[in-house]
């Protein structure tokens, strides 16, 4: 059986880790003999966007060496909808079986609660043939709002990191977190007493709380090798004592990449309990769920030496399995076998 993977890439690449999951995805199918089809496309221009659309795409899918593939695997959402209906229009006349391996459900994260948008999004995902989605949550959510094709669960995403595992075996109630400052406001109305966090990333405030240093910026790659720290933190939102706004009610259906980054560098995990990864990461023993950052003084300040060590070693197992593509590979096996069920 042929199978391909087919990613949209931007022309524009900041030093931030917006496309990573894709390419990582991306070189974890290649390796495992899938076909690499791409597109190219420029975020701020319509005129590139159309023409890709009706111009690129067809050309390409004109191509007899296109034509004889099984299975499609498109990652999505695309950068743009033009492009990406155009590519599903596409993808079908060659009756071959299309999957998107879903990256981000737009419905959920910017457009929560718009009822034309989220029609149109969950009517183009009933085009295709299946989807591998983010967790249970996800998946359960897209049910109970039409979705009726058969849908994976991806669990948690898989990340490539060649760098060695951070070295954090002595215990010293550290945490780390790394993104968008500017959407972390969180930090700035946090302090801490017995714990110390280092943040990562652009657009620091001037000043945070007690026991919270800037460490500075740096790209996906590089990231990995100035992390030390015991846990690594998982939130979003203006508040400490909760994930709110539209980031943190998306942290209720979605998997952050920051935790497949921590993780895959051998740093257990702080998640808000109520979000969807979080079930993925107590079952597992990768980390704590806590309700309020208001709490981690107190949790690990008391934390033993011994479940430490636990939480180490289950994530040091798991680091391998993100970083050879354990996940996105058992889901496209899980989603194909329920497909061939179907049948």
């Amino acid at each position: 059986m042929k199978r391909a993977i087919l990613t949209v890439k931007e022309t524009k690449r900041d030093n931030n880790a917006g496309p990573k999951a894709k390419l990582d995805i991306e070189k974890f199918l290649v390796n495992d003999e899938f076909v690499k089809w791409n597109f190219i496309i420029n975020q701020n221009s319509i005129l590139q966007k159309i023409r890709v659309a009706y111009l690129d795409v067809p050309s390409f899918f004109k191509q007899e060496k296109n034509q004889k593939i099984d299975e499609i695997f498109l990652q999505y959402p695309t950068y743009s909808k033009i492009v990406t209906k155009q590519l599903i229009k596409r993808l079908r006349k060659l009756h071959s079986k299309i999957f998107l391996i879903v990256h981000d459900v737009e419905s959920l994260r910017l457009h929560y609660g718009e009822e034309n948008y989220i029609r149109e999004e969950l009517d183009m995902f009933n085009l295709v043939d299946g989807l591998i989605v983010h967790n249970e949550k996800m998946a359960k959510w897209l049910k109970e709002n039409g979705v009726n094709i058969p849908m994976e669960s991806l669990e948690v995403f898989d990340y490539d990191n060649p760098n060695r595992l951070v070295n954090n075996d002595e215990y010293k109630c550290s945490i780390c977190f790394a993104g968008n400052l500017n959407k972390a406001g969180f930090l700035q109305n946090l302090s801490l007493k017995k714990v110390s966090l280092n943040i990562f990333g652009p657009n620091p405030a001037d000043r945070y709380g007690n026991n919270i240093s800037y460490q500075g910026q740096y790209s996906p790659e590089e990231l990995p090798n100035h992390l030390n720290d015991n846990f690594g933190l998982v939130w979003d939102g203006t508040t400490p004592t909760t994930c709110d706004g539209l980031f943190g009610n998306y942290m209720k259906y979605n998997n952050p990449h920051k935790a497949s980054l921590y993780l895959s560098s051998g740093i257990p995990v702080i998640i808000w309990r109520k979000a969807a990864l979080s079930k993925f990461i107590e079952e597992n023993d990768l980390g704590i769920a806590v309700d309020s950052l208001t709490e981690l003084d107190e949790i690990l300040s008391k934390m033993s030496l011994s479940k430490y060590e636990n939480l180490l070693k289950n994530v040091r197992d798991v680091s391998q399995k993100l970083r050879e593509g354990f996940f996105i590979e058992k889901a496209i096996q899980n989603l194909e076998t329920k497909i061939s069920e179907n049948k």
